[in-house]
């Protein structure tokens, strides 16, 4: 099996009630699945007890580590705080208030080895998911928007508005540059990754509503931002004819051979001895 660092990216912002429970749970089920991985939080500005939780978690959690994010924030500038931090070969975004599942992560990466694909995009529409206590009018309007997102986007996958995402260290770096300053990431992230070219598996997962403070999606602020960034992905789908994709991927391709260029081209060093000056 291939092996690797998974980084489980979780921006917070005012999470004291849920985030030792969500980052314990996330912990025990990575170890008792024996994967390698790094959990990076980004405290996105909170006002109540999220950093001294997190100081009491990091002293028994030894993957933990986390990062204050500076002014201005918003979930879209916690995340890409992470993702320009994270040390893993793929990093999730993962919810602070426990509504993603430890086990589907789990799925995720082990989706991603197996079938050698870029991204993993959870679904929470699709028989084989269990959806808890989501508000009614909520749910109205997440499938209308979901509805709409894949007839102008013509693409297959019905919950791009879903957070939990997996991507590849190249599908990050093949997105830049992101745009997004709230919670429109969750979109612009994936509609580039598909947009660019980059392969994806599509996997139902499990979600529950939180049970503690409150979310930080405001239905009214987003409307307008989550258009925007679809229009920004059509047209570049439209206009690109890939270009960029193209440019991406020969880039990482030329990069890598030219590292494992050097990697062959370096002297051996016998018995571990260090190099001598000549």
């Amino acid at each position: 099996m291939k092996t690797g660092l998974l980084s489980v990216v979780m921006p917070a912002h005012n999470e004291e009630g849920c985030l030792a429970s969500t980052l314990s749970a996330l912990y025990a089920t990575l170890c008792a699945e024996e994967i390698d991985h790094e959990l990076l939080v980004v405290n996105d500005g909170s006002t109540d007890r999220t950093e001294e939780v997190l100081e009491g978690v990091q002293r028994v959690i030894p993957t933990l580590r986390y990062v204050n994010n500076d002014p201005p924030n918003g979930f879209g500038f916690a995340v890409r705080a992470g993702l320009a931090r994270f040390r893993g070969d793929a990093a999730a975004i993962v919810m602070a208030d426990a509504s993603d599942r430890p086990e589907d992560l789990v799925r995720f990466w082990r989706t991603m080895q197996a079938e050698r694909v870029e991204c993993v995009f959870g679904t929470r529409f699709h028989r084989e998911a269990r959806v808890t206590d989501y508000p009614r009018p909520k749910l109205l309007l997440n499938r209308l928007a979901n509805t709409f997102i894949q007839g102008v986007m013509g693409i297959r996958y019905n919950d791009v508005t879903n957070a939990f995402k997996l991507y590849s260290r190249e599908a990050i770096v093949g997105a830049e540059p992101l745009l997004s300053h709230h919670f429109n990431l969750t979109v612009e992230l994936p509609l580039k990754a598909i947009v660019r070219g980059y392969s994806y598996a599509i996997v139902p997962n499990d979600w529950t509503n939180r049970k503690s403070g409150e979310s930080k999606l405001k239905i009214k602020e987003m409307g307008s931002r989550y258009l925007s960034i679809v229009l920004y992905c059509l047209i570049e789908k439209w206009l690109s004819r890939g270009d960029y994709h193209r440019f991406t991927r020969e880039s990482h391709r030329a990069q890598r051979l030219a590292a494992e260029e050097r990697r062959h081209a370096a002297p051996a060093v016998p018995n571990g001895s260090p190099p001598v000056d000549p």
